[in-house]
């Protein structure tokens, strides 16, 4: 039975980290340059009802 190469698969997971840190920071530039924005869709996020102040009447 062969051995198994621990190195490539901690390469692997290293790569991995790495991809999703560079498009975390990408993101994050995006949102920055770009102003606010809401989740993936671009919009703003909703207000919830139960947060607003209610309306004098």
């Amino acid at each position: 039975m062969a051995k198994p190469n621990y190195s490539f698969e901690k390469r692997q997971r290293e790569l991995a980290k790495k991809k999703k840190k560079e498009e975390k920071l990408k993101d994050k530039a995006g949102r920055k340059a770009g102003g606010e924005t809401g989740p993936e869709d671009g919009q703003p996020p909703e207000q919830d009802a139960s947060v607003t102040p209610p309306s004098e009447t």
